[in-house]
């Protein structure tokens, strides 16, 4: 297995943060200054396809989480906390559900169990509108100009707003097709009450991609869980208001295990 492109700052514990379908290294780059700058080993991945990180085939949850997985076990620290953004929150789910002895903490963001209707039809009209653009000869970067808008708070940071779109416009137009279709795929809901760590879960209260109710309810099937609302904030809660989402984060990581239970 190719270990995936990586950013690293830091050391101490080691935090792994995974980002969203419209993302990459860049989406979590204030958490890893802040991160390591306070202790911690932060590392910030390319889900295959993105960055310098090699696509793989199939495109599919179980050959993310196996990519994870072998970039957790090169950077020999036994067990991470896992935070996860939308896709990435999928992907961390996938990684608890396959090794669950490698993940000593996790933080779900912006995230939940499985995606969409179990309905063919609901799912490929789903694609066809992310992809509309893209077959009408748009690019990444006008796709951008589109979407983030529309998933950020009404307290959204400009500075994050404006990261997140530089993000999405880096993805190539190839690799978000092939992660759209994986998207729509998953599903980890009879898994929730398996998920043994200590979670983390963070919903923006204006999100309408991962909905308020969506997010308590994941939080609600997992045993030992928290959940927070941050309020004014969107789909991209950790680039719109960093330093809420940072002080969430990093006190849920200063809490001794024992105190989680």
């Amino acid at each position: 297995m190719i270990v995936p492109t990586f950013t690293v700052l830091g050391s101490g514990p080691t935090v792994l943060m995974l980002h969203g379908i419209g993302g990459g290294h860049l989406a979590f780059a204030p958490q890893v200054e802040t991160f390591a700058s306070l202790g911690y080993r932060a590392v910030a991945w390319n889900m295959p396809g993105y960055g310098h990180s090699a696509p793989i085939e199939p495109y599919n949850f179980k050959g993310l989480a196996q990519s994870c997985i072998a970039l957790i076990e090169s950077l020999n620290c036994g067990h991470v906390t896992l935070v996860g953004h939308s896709m990435g929150g999928m992907v961390a789910q996938e990684v608890v559900a396959r090794r669950p002895e490698l993940v000593d903490k996790l933080v779900l963001s912006g995230t939940s169990p499985s995606f969409g209707k179990a309905d063919g039809s609901w799912q490929r009209d789903f694609i066809a509108s992310r992809t509309a653009p893209l077959d009408a000869g748009k690019t990444m970067a006008d796709l951008a100009q589109m979407l983030v808008p529309q998933m950020i708070g009404s307290q959204a940071l400009p500075e994050g707003v404006q990261l997140a779109m530089h993000c999405m416009s880096q993805i190539p137009a190839s690799t978000y097709r092939r992660a759209l279709e994986a998207l729509v795929t998953f599903d980890r809901r009879a898994d929730l009450a398996r998920i043994r760590v200590p979670t983390l879960v963070i919903a923006g209260s204006e999100d309408k991609v991962a909905p308020p109710a969506v997010m308590k309810k994941m939080a609600d099937a997992i045993a030992d869980s928290t959940y927070i609302e941050l309020r004014g904030a969107g789909h991209l809660a950790n680039l719109e208001k960093p330093d809420d989402f940072d002080g969430l984060v990093l006190n849920f990581l200063a809490l001794p295990r024992a105190l989680l239970h």
